[in-house]
């Protein structure tokens, strides 16, 4: 079947991701401790906030026609209550390229990164973000709001609990090391110095206290507690609250990170446990809005103990994720189970060397969204991630996600032939 009218096929960005020198941010502070984390910095990143034209009119040539990207909450707002005009201005010019190319702006307004200054006040953790976004959130509705017909307010907002989860198993592994000392340094089958990370936590905890004022600056991607995860999206519900009081007709939505959660016999409990954890749960914050931003990259099995490992040679991606495009499909269906209104595809991808794997794995999640479509699913747009190679926060550029090629040392952009390829989905 053929994509309905009006059916959005495009790509995704983050702006700090492509951007380039987002000097007022948590994300660039942590990237340049002298123990961070991160493998290398942002830097100059894709330098995108000055090569914006000509990457949205590749995106355009190539037959798409929706741009997801986001709006940078650090940029706008550097310091706690002082606007900068001109980088409103400068995102008004990029909603402007948008149009004169005839492709729909998504924007998002929280794309993991935020103020220093927020950071300082307790971050994600602390009641007064939920005040200090929905301030921000009217801002850019109040400059932005008339060319603007949809808005996810905060990407990935489940992302917390997530990453709670993976620290409590990292944590686990590490304090077993320590206690076997040497010995458990051979158990696992990569070169680990436990008592090295030990060690450069204590000087990441010293630094962060410099920069941020506390030893656990609560980002975005912190591990969150529940308080902080119902916080994130009353901070949500309260941007939307805004949007609505100034145009009532814009779209809004949040946007979720979700595994195609699959039980193997005796799994069954941890399957419906993680679909619970990292969907059900925020229903009660979410069913009443326009649209929800539905972001699969694979799947998650589950046996009789829990999680499983990917199965045994199957295909990975750079990632390490397990190649299986058709999680998407699979996840549609069951968001659509409990969720009435309509969907968003804001992020689908693949991180590959070999492009034509990225081709296949198009083709075959793309297929599960016509397969949806015929069953009456209402799925409105599907944004590939990501439109350009770009900065994979703490894995640096080295993941290579994009539609297009970008040389890091010229900033030339070279298409895939992946982009041609999505793009005859929308012609």
């Amino acid at each position: 079947m053929a994509f309905p009218n009006g059916f959005f096929i495009g790509a995704a960005t983050a702006a700090h991701q492509v951007e380039g020198h987002n000097i007022h941010s948590d994300y660039w502070a942590q990237e340049l401790l002298p123990h961070s984390s991160f493998t290398e910095p942002s830097g100059e990143a894709c330098d995108h906030y000055h090569r914006y034209e000509e990457d949205i009119k590749l995106l355009a040539e190539a037959g798409l026609n929706a741009y997801r990207f986001s709006i940078e909450w650090a940029r706008i707002e550097p310091e706690e209550g002082k606007f900068d005009e001109n980088e409103i201005e400068h995102y008004r010019k990029v909603i402007a390229c948008c149009r004169r190319n005839h492709v729909e702006p998504i924007v998002t307004l929280m794309h993991f990164t935020s103020p220093v200054w927020l950071i300082r006040k307790g971050g994600w953790e602390a009641e007064s973000t939920i005040e200090d976004f929905r301030r921000y959130a009217a801002y850019v509705t109040e400059k932005l709001g008339g060319e603007l017909k949809y808005i996810c307010t905060i990407n990935e907002a489940n992302m917390g609990l997530q990453l709670a989860a993976i620290s409590r198993r990292f944590t686990l592994m590490a304090q077993q090391a320590a206690a076997k000392a040497k010995s458990a340094e051979g158990s696992v089958q990569v070169g680990m110095n436990f008592e090295k990370m030990m060690e450069n936590m204590k000087y990441a905890a010293a630094e962060n206290a410099e920069v941020f004022g506390t030893p656990q600056p609560q980002i975005f991607v912190s591990s969150r507690t529940p308080e902080g995860d119902a916080l994130v999206f009353r901070a949500h519900q309260a941007a939307k609250a805004a949007i609505k009081a100034l145009y009532p007709n814009i779209q809004v939505g949040i946007t979720l990170s979700m595994h195609d959660c699959q039980a193997l016999p005796g799994g069954e409990s941890f399957a419906e446990a993680a679909w619970d954890e990292e969907f059900r749960h925020y229903l009660p914050f979410i069913q009443d809005d326009d649209f929800l931003g539905v972001q699969n990259y694979t799947r998650t099995q589950y046996g009789p103990a829990g999680q499983l490992p990917c199965p045994e040679g199957a295909e990975l991606t750079q990632m390490d994720y397990e190649f299986y495009p058709e999680a998407l499909e699979n996840v549609l269906r069951k968001v659509h189970e409990d969720f009435k209104g309509d969907l968003i595809v804001t992020e689908n991808g693949v991180a590959v060397s070999d492009d034509s794997r990225r081709v296949e794995f198009i083709r075959r999640a793309l297929a599960g969204v016509e397969r949806c479509l015929a069953d009456g699913i209402p799925v409105k747009g599907y944004c590939h991630w990501s439109l350009m190679d770009n900065f994979e926060w703490q894995k640096g550029f080295g993941m290579t996600f994009g539609l297009i090629a970008v040389d890091r040392g010229t900033q030339k952009r070279t298409p895939k032939e992946s982009l041609a390829f999505l793009g005859s989905y929308a012609q």
